[in-house]
């Protein structure tokens, strides 16, 4: 399960850097209006974010 574990976070990493790699100046203006948000839109986003996850997972585990 570590191994599992250390090679989710390292997929995450790349994901996550493709975007400001790729096209930094698209990631700066939406990282700009994300910090416009108010505290609850942005619990929102990552409750919405982590329960896409949770289901993806779960729609992907065998058996």
């Amino acid at each position: 399960m570590s191994a599992s574990l250390w090679t989710a976070l390292a997929l995450m990493l790349v994901l996550e850097g493709m975007l400001p790699f790729l096209v930094p100046h698209i990631w700066r203006q939406t990282f700009r209006r994300l910090t416009e948000l108010t505290d609850g839109q942005l619990r929102f986003i990552g409750l919405t974010s982590m329960l896409a996850g949770l289901l993806l997972l779960l729609l992907l585990q065998p058996g």
